[in-house]
């Protein structure tokens, strides 16, 4: 078991990285391979990469991702259509859009992979939110936190469905993008922590048979707390 996290040095805004020692901790047979900016991808050795990676940017750390691999995009979506799995949390689900536009007028070509686009609001306050949908049966939480929101182009698949909180925008109740072995999402930070079931789900989903998530009764009950929490209508779901 291979996974890849593409341009780790730009991670970890909000602990994203965490999600791939959590699958270490649980599966220690998995091989971590990081990919620095100015290396070429490993995944693009075909066969070679059963997960690729990506979590949360800075802003400018978002532009470093697309001027390194926009080089590759041709064989990245031919690698996507042939089943290459992903997971891309957070604004790094943005890149693989068509661009970037900020209400001051400035434009991002991002590396449009999928049909959407990504209208954002640099100087306005950073939108926080918490989170609760659906993927298959299981409920899903967990946080956003964004200047810009996404907009479908396209009828695409979305990763979640809504139960409370904002989608891939404040009007929508689709999140995400779930293209093939594609998996993208704005949920950022330890998703994999928080959600141990799902965890299990995608575990087996990339090849670990009978995967058991590190701790999985403190993340289990931790779990259940949080998703009674944010199910209550008392909660405030924006902070």
């Amino acid at each position: 078991m291979i996974i890849e996290m593409l341009y780790p040095e730009l991670s970890n805004l909000y602990g994203d990285s965490a999600n791939i020692k959590y699958l270490k901790d649980s599966f220690p047979e998995i091989e971590i391979i990081e990919t620095n900016i100015g290396e070429r991808p490993t995944f693009l050795n075909k066969g070679k990469v059963d997960l690729v990676y990506r979590g949360t940017m800075t802003e400018r750390g978002q532009q470093l991702f697309i001027d390194n691999a926009s080089m590759y995009v041709d064989e990245m979506k031919d690698a996507i259509e042939q089943g290459q799995r992903f997971l891309v949390t957070g604004n790094a689900v943005e890149v693989f859009g068509k661009y970037i536009i900020d209400k001051t007028g400035e434009k991002i070509d991002c590396l449009k992979v999928f049909n959407y686009h990504t209208e954002r609001d640099i100087l306005a306050k950073r939108f926080n939110s918490l989170y609760v949908g659906m993927y298959n049966d299981i409920k899903i939480v967990g946080f956003k936190s964004q200047f810009g929101h996404s907009f479908y182009d396209d009828e695409i698949e979305p990763l979640f469905d809504t139960i409370r909180g904002p989608g891939f925008n404040s009007k929508e109740t689709r999140e995400g993008i779930h293209y093939k072995n594609f998996m993208g999402t704005y949920l950022l930070g330890p998703l994999l922590i928080l959600n141990p079931d799902f965890t299990i789900d995608f575990a087996n989903e990339i090849g670990m048979s009978e995967f058991k998530p590190a701790f999985y009764d403190t993340a289990k009950a931790a779990y259940e707390m949080r998703l009674k929490q944010y199910t209550d209508d008392k909660t405030g779901f924006y902070y």
